[in-house]
């Protein structure tokens, strides 16, 4: 049976800047990701990888085209609902782990739970369960700056997947990990991904990790190649 889309993009543009300085960063990207697909986006630095995702994930504005998102056109969505759907459907994995630095590991992948209005005791009950998956329990009462940059983005990663979102999305999330990290926790990712039916997005450098993935999508010069 054929997959829902879970991602759909139709001539999708991203202009920076105006007149003769305007740059054309995504040049008409016309893609499907379908519901539960894991896939990578790979190209040269420059081609348009990160633009493109931040526009998937709603985190910026394009200049033509449509995007659909779990069959609903956000193109017209306010700030509001965006936020909201952002929320609610979607998780962001970054290079730069982002942890907030005065709450603990445990406490890091709470807050999505706990901005969702999840009770406490669920919450944490549900992350100590995703501490011990990472093979992190012994550090659960950890500040960001006593773990390692691994550990630091092993919870980066459970944070973003807690709350089950229909989307992950992540820009180069092992780039500053050895490839031995890096493909640990790669397969962790996919591993939970799968068992969620969770659509796995992922811009990479690393062929290593683009060959875990179940499609490889090509960028050149803001185009699909």
């Amino acid at each position: 049976m054929e997959k829902t889309h879970a991602i759909k993009c139709s001539d999708l543009e991203k202009v920076y800047g105006y007149g003769r300085n305007a740059l054309k960063v995504l040049k008409g990207i016309s893609l499907e990701i379908g519901q539960g697909e894991i896939a990578a986006i790979v190209g040269p630095s420059g081609a348009g990888k990160s633009t493109l995702l931040n526009l998937i994930g709603c985190l910026d504005s394009f200049n033509n085209g449509t995007l659909n998102l779990l069959g609903k056109d956000v193109s017209d969505f306010s700030v509001e609902d965006l936020s909201g759907f952002r929320n609610k459907h979607i998780g962001f994995i970054f290079q730069q782990h982002n942890l907030l630095t005065e709450f603990n590991a445990l406490e890091n992948i709470m807050m999505p739970l706990l901005i969702g209005r999840m009770r406490k005791s669920r919450a944490k009950s549900i992350a100590k369960d995703l501490l011990e998956r990472f093979g992190l329990s012994n550090r659960a009462h950890h500040l960001p700056a006593e773990l390692s940059g691994g550990e630091c983005q092993r919870i980066a990663v459970a944070r973003a997947i807690v709350g089950k979102p229909d989307i992950i999305l992540a820009d180069e999330p092992t780039g500053s990990l050895d490839s031995e990290n890096s493909k640990n926790l790669t397969e962790i990712l996919l591993e939970l991904g799968r068992e969620n039916n969770t659509t796995i997005l992922i811009v990479t450098h690393d062929p290593g990790i683009a060959s875990l993935t179940e499609r490889t999508i090509s960028l050149m010069d803001g185009e699909i190649v």
